[in-house]
Formats: C-alpha cells, sequence, structure tokens
C-alpha cells in the first residue's frame, strides 16, 4: 500500500474548519430567528441530544483500530455488514446532491445583491447558467487534493463564518446597550417552548436536521495529524461552537429585525444593513462587503462536501461495490470519475429544481423533504452501528471512548437513536406552505420517493460483480485535464437555504 506523504496532513485547524463549514452557515440565522427566543432553547435542547450523540458517536467509532478508511461506510460495514455500509453512504452522498443547488442558490441571492443584478436570482435560465459556473468551478478547484480544499475551507470558515459572525455580535450588543427595542419578548414563557403542539414538534425537528453533516468529514482522518487526539477535540469543539453560534447569531437577527419585516432569503443581509445604518448611514458598502464575505463561506461549504461523501463512495468502490473505472483517482489521491458523476447528477438536481419554479412548487419541497428523510435513515444505521460496537465488538482497540462505559454509551446513542426515527416520522408532515388540497398528493410522492430511494443502494448492492471482492486493485491515476469532456459534458462548462434549512423554512 502507499504511505500517504506525512506533509500533507491536515492539522487540527484544517480539519476542524473542513467539519464546521459542512454545518456552521451564518445564512441560517434568520430561519432560526423566526422561532423568536425559542431559538435558544431548540438549539440547546437539539444540540444536546442529537448533534452531541452523533458526534462522539462518530469521534469513537472513526478511532476504531482498521476503521479510519471510508467514514461511515466503513463503520456501517463493520458492524451490520456491507450491504448496509454501502446504503449508509449512498444515503450520505445522495442528499448533497441536492443540497449542492440550495447551498450555491444561497451563493447567487447574495450575488444578486451585491451587483445589484435581480436577474442572477429571479432568472431561471441565468440562475441556471450561474449555478453551473460556481458548482463546477468549485468542484474542479478540489481536483487538487485535500490541501487544496482545506485552504479554501480554512479561508471560508474565518472569512465567511467566524469575522461575520463577531461583527454581528458586536453591532447587536452595541445596538442593545444603546437602549434600542428588541423585537422579542424575553421572559419564561418566550424561552420554553409548548411541546404539546403538533407544530412545535415539527420546530423542533427542523433544529436537529439544522446539525446534520457533522460525520461526513471522518473520510478525511487519515490525513489528520494525530487523529486519535484531534478527531474527538475537533467534534467536541464543534458541538460547543455550533451551539453557542446559532443560538447568538440567530437571537441577535430576531431581536433587531421585526417579525413581520424578516426576510429569510436576506435575513442576515438584512440585519447587517439594519445595524450598520443604525451607527452610520455612510456605510452602505460595508453591507455588500459582508455579503460577499458569507457567499464565500458558503463556496467553502460546497468545497467541503464536494469530495467528502465521494471518498466514502471510493472506499465502496475499492471493495469492488462500483465499476472498477470508478476506483481511479488522480495525483492528488482525488476519486475524479466519482466526482465527476457527481456533478452531472447536481446538474440534473439543478436544471430540475431551477426550472421547476425554485422553491414554491411541489416538486421542489419534495425533493427536499426526500433529502431528510434519507438521511435520516443513514443516520439510523449510524446509530444502530454503534449498538452493534458497544455490545458485540467491545473488545475492539479504540482510542477513544464515548463517557460513562456501556451504560452511559447506550443512554447517549439511545437518545440520539430514537430522536432520529422522531424526526424521520414528522419529516413527512406536509409542509404549512403546501395548499390544503395538495397535502395528500405531497405525502403519496415524498413516500413512494423515500421507499424507491431507499432500496436502490441494496438493488445496486445484489448485481454488482460479486467477483470485484477479488480483484481489489491500488488506485489507478489519473491527471484531472485528462477527463474527457465527452464523456462528461458538463465540465466543459468548466433561494436562500441548504437542505437542512429548507426543511426549517418549509414548516
Amino acid at each position: 500500500m502507499r504511505r500517504y506523504d506525512e506533509s500533507k496532513k491536515l492539522s487540527l485547524f484544517g480539519f476542524f474548519a473542513l467539519t464546521a463549514s459542512m454545518v456552521l452557515t451564518v445564512y441560517e440565522y434568520p430561519t432560526f430567528a423566526t422561532s423568536k427566543l425559542h431559538l435558544v432553547f431548540f438549539l440547546l435542547l437539539g444540540g444536546l441530544l442529537w448533534f452531541l450523540p452523533v458526534a462522539l458517536c462518530a469521534a469513537e467509532m472513526a478511532t476504531v483500530e482498521g476503521w479510519k478508511n471510508g467514514g461511515i461506510f466503513s463503520w456501517v460495514s463493520q458492524t451490520l455488514g456491507e450491504r448496509f455500509g454501502f446504503a449508509a453512504i449512498f444515503f450520505q452522498w445522495f442528499q448533497i446532491t441536492v443540497g449542492f443547488v440550495t447551498m450555491i442558490y444561497f451563493i447567487l441571492g447574495a450575488l444578486s445583491y451585491v451587483l445589484n443584478f435581480q436577474a442572477l436570482n429571479t432568472d431561471p435560465l441565468i440562475k441556471f447558467i450561474g449555478l453551473l459556473i460556481i458548482f463546477w468551478g468549485l468542484t474542479f478547484s478540489q481536483l487538487g487534493g485535500t490541501q487544496r480544499t482545506a485552504k479554501l475551507v480554512k479561508a471560508g470558515f474565518v472569512v465567511g463564518i467566524v469575522i461575520p459572525s463577531i461583527i454581528l455580535f458586536g453591532l447587536a450588543a452595541a445596538y442593545f446597550i444603546g437602549g434600542n427595542p428588541i423585537e422579542i419578548p424575553i421572559n419564561k414563557h418566550a424561552f420554553v417552548p409548548d411541546f404539546s403542539q403538533v407544530s412545535t414538534l415539527v420546530v423542533f425537528v427542523s433544529f436537529i436536521l439544522a446539525y446534520m453533516g457533522v460525520e461526513a468529514s471522518a473520510s478525511h482522518i487519515n490525513e489528520l495529524e494525530n487523529p486519535k487526539r484531534n478527531y474527538p477535540l475537533a467534534m467536541i469543539l464543534l458541538v460547543i461552537l455550533a451551539i453557542s453560534l446559532d443560538a447568538i447569531g440567530g437571537f441577535s437577527v430576531a431581536a433587531v429585525i421585526p417579525q413581520k419585516d424578516l426576510s429569510l432569503s436576506a435575513g442576515v443581509i438584512q440585519t447587517f444593513q439594519t445595524l450598520i445604518l443604525h451607527f452610520n448611514h455612510h456605510l452602505g458598502w460595508l453591507v455588500k462587503v459582508i455579503a460577499l464575505m458569507i457567499a464565500f463561506g458558503v463556496m467553502g461549504e460546497v468545497s467541503s462536501w464536494v469530495v467528502g461523501p465521494s471518498r466514502g463512495m471510493f472506499a465502496a468502490a475499492q471493495r469492488g461495490l462500483l465499476p472498477k473505472f470508478l476506483r481511479k483517482t488522480n495525483t492528488h489521491e482525488v476519486p475524479v470519475p466519482l466526482v465527476m458523476i457527481q456533478g452531472i447528477i447536481v446538474t440534473l438536481w439543478g436544471a430540475v429544481l431551477t426550472f421547476g419554479g425554485g422553491g414554491n412548487n411541489l416538486s421542489f419541497l419534495v425533493a427536499i423533504s426526500l433529502t431528510v428523510v434519507i438521511y435520516l435513515v443513514g443516520y439510523l444505521l449510524f446509530f444502530i452501528g454503534y449498538f452493534v460496537l458497544i455490545y458485540k465488538k467491545q473488545n475492539l482497540k479504540r482510542t477513544y471512548n464515548v463517557p460513562g462505559k456501556r451504560v452511559g454509551k447506550t443512554i447517549i446513542a439511545g437518545i440520539g437513536f430514537l430522536l432520529s426515527i422522531f424526526a424521520l416520522f414528522i419529516s413527512f408532515v406536509p409542509p404549512a406552505s403546501i395548499a390544503k388540497n395538495e397535502t395528500h398528493t405531497y405525502q403519496m410522492i415524498l413516500l413512494i420517493s423515500f421507499v424507491v430511494t431507499a432500496i436502490l443502494p441494496f438493488i445496486v448492492y445484489e448485481l454488482h460483480d460479486k467477483r470485484g471482492h477479488d480483484t481489489i486493485e491500488e488506485p489507478k491515476h489519473f491527471k484531472a485535464r485528462d477527463v474527457n469532456p465527452a464523456i462528461y459534458p458538463a465540465a466543459r462548462g468548466e433561494h436562500h437555504i441548504i437542505k437542512k434549512e429548507e426543511h426549517i423554512l418549509k414548516h
């Protein structure tokens, strides 16, 4: 086997930024803000009862000796069998193919504001062209390997998340200290929601889903310096940072912008504009600068997802579960054929969702909801695999253990597992934006799509060439520039929320 170049290892900060970019985004704050002060309660509860269990269980499984290749594919394969491992990585990979489109919608919205070019966000054809340019530009930029990805992601994390968050918190604090009115009530009733209401349960699930993706960076663990120490540390730091930033950021938006005036698609920019112009009417240009910074942060998020799930699929290809040509990588160890196929699928999704009418039609909402429920099935497999690890494979050597020995591990993973089941069922509740006479149609289309998509990886697994298991070869290398445009035609070309945020918005 080829030894990985130690000089190309990811630092703790590089890996942390890569993981954080998959979870943290400043532009989600407005959707959190719609829950007013309840947002703080929801984020704390969802963070402690779901996000923390996922992060801790992932940290333990990622440090089991011999389980460091392929992330969730490796973990589930080692515990539930290869068939379910392939299903788990397929679900993780499938959901992001739609997630890319919704992430880039936000980038286009920010650019249309900065450039004062509304057609970029409203004209379907121009929007689609913009989507292709941004997505394929970022995709090709990632063919240079993890180090190049890490550089872009670290810059995006600092420029698009950390700095805007600090500026927002500072401006909001100065605004409140100055005695300006707070737009939401602050009391015990406003903090603790009424969980007897179905609508409250739906909103709570939406906040749980806002934390999805923390485990996706595990496919890069072999490129992390001292993974025994740094991977668990990165997970724990991320949990603390995510809960803190999301709670403070969401509260800042909710407290400054009246609910009736809050724009979900441009709420963060709207908040910055209100605060900056409140202190100085001549700094309108600064709002556009911050909008560009946030858009750059989202580009970093797209970059972090381009190769992550594809690496997991690449591990499946190496096991002979996918056609032989998908085992190839370039000289930077990037699985180019898989990344290109992923790009073609994203292009098709982009065409369907963009020309289908954006975020206001039934097919769009079904597509977004489908990614959510499919990803949740992946999490169910993830937790079941963890139970197998602690009960049937407890003697396997690992460098990190979830606190509490077997009892504590069972309680922590059990809470995450039960909440995942709960979230899966709630996700089939029709969005409030759908007309009453379309709710049944929505549920039937979603259910049928869910069943078909859920069984698809098992069909692919049964049909794969079983002889491939005996003919696994070292990954073959070729240069990214050698990709044939005739095979990958999309490579020639070179609304506002991500997958999880769409779920929040629709309810």
